[in-house]
């Protein structure tokens, strides 16, 4: 998988990408960043990771993914702060998903709201858009 191209279409390897912020070899600098990683988490089934990058505050304790989604593509449509020397920021993203079994496809769209503690970012919510 790590010489695979990456989920969040980055245009890097999943192994050069976020494949070593699921690992933690590296935390993600941005919220952005962290965002991708999250969204390659949902495409490969990282539930401790999405468990993980989720503030404390808003976690839930468990989580399950629906197996029959296939996550298609990552489109970034905004980002408000969330740089490498910000606390907090927002990511406004869609992303494309197909049912595997009915071949219906939709959209998620979402701004996402990040906080960095101690030199990690973490997601704590978002609000649906569309």
């Amino acid at each position: 998988m790590d010489d695979e191209r990456c989920p969040c279409l980055s245009g890097d390897v999943y192994g050069e990408c976020c494949g070593p912020v699921h690992r933690g070899e590296r935390t993600a600098p941005t919220a952005e960043a962290l965002m991708r990683s999250r969204y390659s988490a949902f495409a490969v089934g990282d539930v401790a990771w999405l468990l993980a990058s989720w503030h404390p505050t808003t976690r839930p304790a468990a989580l399950d993914l629906d197996e029959g989604l296939v996550w298609r593509r990552l489109d970034i449509l905004a980002t408000r702060r969330g740089g490498p020397f910000d606390d907090d920021g927002e990511v406004e993203f869609a992303a494309l998903w197909r049912d595997a079994a009915t071949g219906e496809r939709g959209r998620l769209r979402e701004v996402s709201r990040f906080v960095r503690e101690d030199g990690a970012w973490y997601y704590v919510d978002g609000d649906l858009a569309d």
